[in-house]
């Protein structure tokens, strides 16, 4: 029910704020994602986690973050409202119904002035809130007027190539993230009549790609440097990429949100074998999984707890934050509050610094190629590194993999496995044509 302090929502509402906004979420999205979750899309709420994220990381240029998340929004409403899917079943026919839905959408989701997609009330409650609220003036079509008169909507050839595009490079995070294997909206524009002509295709960063050996050396002696030099910033920020590396983690895995934060309990061991494992409760693909650990990952905690004060070994029990912040929360569910976990928003910023001081170090020392990918690179791509080291460098077989990265499919882990004209050659050459040969 409509309150007065509460505007009338039309039937699309923006789901995405600006990216100081977005990690945290609006209580208004929330409720609207929740009924969907509930009543048709049973995944909708992880969907959407995954395209602020998605979203999140393209914060450096405003005009592509504000396309890109209307668009989203647009293509989200189709799936949740209109066909009832969810954005990971979507099939190239789908895309074709969607392209159709756009180029003649509904009268009541057409507007014809620009506004913006979220607003704080005009004065602040009692209790002193700022909450924002999704503008109920935004439409996500937008039509031209001539003469002051509204002309019919019409969908141009370009606009139509950018949408796809931006639904495409989403769909390849999708795909980089495990969460589906297929991209409709690539599909859709392979056998367009755009098919020709690629020049409308977005340039996409490599979401797959992984730190060279050399590239990753870098990163974590940047880390031990300034662990080193500041222990009391960047002892948490070392254990930090030891973690992400050392067992393929996501970041929204190790960050506090809705529901979640990470404590140290969730270092477990096994009574039968006695190695440890990092229990993960539930992640984006909607499973848990236990994830072994190394004894370099094992010393490391060890380590890391010590500096914090705390036993070398964590308890069953104990609920003591894994990255506990340095100072306390400004705003949200952690106001005020030091001993709480850090969010999504702060680690990546955290360790896309890193990222970043590692490339300048290795410019200094004449890598430019290495450090101009490493500027590239974002937390993302740790986890990739660490599944294509222990495939490649450490040899750990692809169904053990499998199984700590998450992976519904041995398939997906296989697109990890690299071998260089070299190797194939090597070692199609050592192989004999009877291996008993020699045996009299």
């Amino acid at each position: 029910m409509t309150t007065a302090s509460q505007p009338q929502y039309p039937p699309v509402i923006p789901l995405f704020d600006a990216p100081e906004f977005i990690i945290q979420g609006n209580p208004v999205v929330n409720q609207y994602i929740t009924r969907i979750s509930l009543n048709s899309v049973s995944d909708a709420g992880l969907v959407v986690e995954h395209a602020a994220d998605w979203l999140f990381e393209q914060k450096a240029s405003e005009n592509n973050y504000k396309a890109y998340r209307s668009e989203l929004t647009t293509f989200l409403h189709w799936c949740f409202d209109v066909a009832c899917l969810s954005a990971a079943n979507v099939s190239r026919k789908d895309m074709s119904r969607y392209v159709d839905y756009c180029q003649n959408p509904p009268i009541s989701l057409i507007g014809y002035f620009n506004v913006p997609q979220f607003c704080a009330p005009k004065s602040t409650n009692a209790s002193g809130s700022d909450e924002r609220f999704p503008n109920p003036k935004w439409r996500p079509f937008v039509g031209k007027k001539h003469l002051g008169e509204c002309q019919p909507y019409r969908l141009s050839d370009n606009a139509l190539k950018t949408k796809l595009a931006i639904l495409s490079s989403f769909y390849g995070y999708l795909i980089s993230e495990e969460y589906n294997e297929r991209n409709p909206a690539q599909l859709w524009l392979n056998h367009s009549r755009f098919a020709i002509a690629r020049k409308f295709t977005i340039n996409e960063d490599d979401n797959n790609q992984a730190f060279t050996e050399l590239q990753w050396s870098y990163v974590i002696s940047t880390a031990k440097r300034l662990a080193e030099k500041d222990p009391q910033t960047h002892r948490r920020s070392l254990f930090l990429l030891y973690l992400l590396y050392g067992c393929y983690l996501r970041i929204s895995e190790v960050s506090a949100r809705a529901g979640y934060s990470p404590v140290m309990s969730q270092f477990k061991q096994d009574r039968q074998t006695g190695i440890w494992y990092f229990h993960v409760p539930i992640s984006k693909s909607g499973k848990p999984r236990n994830i072994a650990i190394s004894k370099a990952l094992l010393a490391a905690l060890i380590e890391y707890r010590r500096f914090l004060g705390l036993t070398d070994y964590p308890s069953a029990d104990e609920n003591h934050p894994i990255f506990i912040r340095h100072r306390a929360a400004g705003h949200g569910r952690d106001t005020g509050i030091v001993n709480a976990n850090l969010g999504i928003r702060q680690i990546r910023d955290q360790i896309d610094t890193l990222i970043q001081l590692a490339a300048q170090t290795a410019l200094d020392h004449g890598l430019e190629h290495d450090a101009s990918a490493m500027r590239k690179m974002t937390a993302h791509n740790i986890r990739h590194t660490g599944i294509t080291h222990d495939i490649n460098l450490n040899r750990r077989p692809l169904s053990h993999v499998q199984a700590d990265a998450g992976h519904e499919s041995i398939d997906t882990t296989s697109q990890y496995l690299h071998t260089n004209q070299t190797e194939r050659h090597q070692s199609a050459f050592e192989k004999p044509l009877d291996h008993l040969a020699d045996i009299d």
